[in-house]
C-alpha cells in the first residue's frame, strides 16, 4: 500500500498517523505500510538503529518456537494475539508444514491486518485456521471467539510477540497473562517477547519516548524481573529468559543479542 490514494482503505484505518503493525511491517521489509509509518520508522532507526535486528529476531523467534512446540512437544493448537500484518514465516505456515493437521487462531483489533486477514485465511487440508477480531486487553472475548476452531480442553500455545508492551499496566497485563492461561489445560505453553531498557537496550528509551508522542499505540519497556512475573507458575523452559536472538539460536550461528526478552514456558 505505498500508494494509499489508490487503496481501499478501511474506515478505521488513519493513514496520517503511524500504526505499529504497519511501522513494524515496514522494519520487516514488507510494503503494507503508509509514508507516515515509513518516516517515523526512519525516525525511530536514526534514534535507535537496532531496530530493525529487533523486529527480524522476534520473527525469527516465532519460528524456533513454532518448530519446537509443534515438531518436538506435539503441540497442535496456537493461539497468536496480537498477530500484526502477515509477512513470512506466519504461524499457521510454519505449524501446519511441521504438523499438518495444525489449527491455529490469529487475533489482532488493528483494521489494517483485519483487510489483510485473507493472507491469514490459508490452511492445510487436515488443519483449519482463523482469524478473530478482538482487543488482547479484552481476554474474555478472545477465549469465547476461539471455539470451535481450538479446543481448550487441550494444550493450547498462546504467543504474544511484542504485545504485552502496548498494554502499559503491568497488573494489568499480568491479569490478562492469567486470565488465558487458566482457562488452558496442563501442558499448554506460552510464548513471550517483550523490549526492554536492558540487554544493551538503554538507547532505545529516547526512541520510545518519540514513538509515544508521533504514533500509536504507545509502548512501555519492562524490566527482566517484570518480564518474569508474566510467566508466574508455569515452568519456564530452557534457556530461559534471554534475548529472543538467542533462544535456542541455530547451533554454529551464533546471534547477536538484542534488547528483546524471549521464553517460553509450559503450564504444568
Amino acid at each position: 500500500m505505498t500508494d494509499p490514494s489508490t487503496e481501499s482503505v478501511p474506515a478505521r484505518v488513519r493513514s496520517d498517523v503511524a500504526h505499529n503493525a504497519r511501522v513494524w511491517n515496514y522494519w520487516l521489509g514488507g510494503k503494507d505500510n503508509y509514508p507516515v509509518d515509513r518516516t517515523v520508522g526512519d525516525q525511530v532507526t536514526g534514534m535507535y538503529p537496532s531496530i530493525g535486528e529487533v523486529a527480524r529476531a522476534d520473527r525469527a523467534f516465532l519460528g524456533r518456537v513454532v518448530r519446537h512446540l509443534a515438531g518436538d512437544r506435539g503441540v497442535t493448537q496456537f493461539l497468536d494475539i496480537g498477530t500484526g500484518l502477515p509477512t513470512f514465516n506466519n504461524t499457521h505456515e510454519i505449524a501446519q508444514h511441521t504438523v499438518p493437521h495444525s489449527r491455529i487462531v490469529y487475533v489482532d483489533n488493528d483494521p489494517i491486518v483485519l483487510a489483510h486477514a485473507r493472507a491469514l485465511l490459508t490452511s492445510s487440508p487436515e488443519g483449519a485456521t482463523e482469524y478473530i477480531d478482538a482487543d488482547a486487553h479484552h481476554p474474555e472475548q478472545i477465549l469465547r471467539s476461539v471455539e470451535p476452531t481450538l479446543d481448550l480442553g487441550q494444550p493450547v500455545a498462546v504467543m504474544m510477540l511484542g504485545i504485552l508492551n502496548f498494554v502499559l499496566d503491568t497488573g494489568e497485563a499480568q491479569g490478562i497473562v492469567r486470565k488465558l492461561m487458566d482457562a488452558i489445560p496442563s501442558g499448554s505453553y506460552l510464548a513471550l517477547t517483550h523490549p526492554t531498557l536492558e540487554l544493551g537496550g538503554e538507547g532505545n528509551e529516547a526512541a520510545m519516548r518519540f514513538w509515544n508522542e508521533n504514533a500509536t499505540p504507545p509502548i512501555t519497556a519492562r524490566t527482566r524481573a517484570e518480564f518474569a512475573a508474566f510467566m508466574d507458575g508455569l515452568d519456564i523452559l530452557e534457556p530461559g529468559i534471554v534475548s529472543c536472538a538467542q533462544w535456542r539460536a541455530e547451533p554454529g550461528s551464533p546471534a547477536a543479542e538484542v534488547a528483546q526478552f524471549g521464553a517460553v514456558a509450559r503450564k504444568p
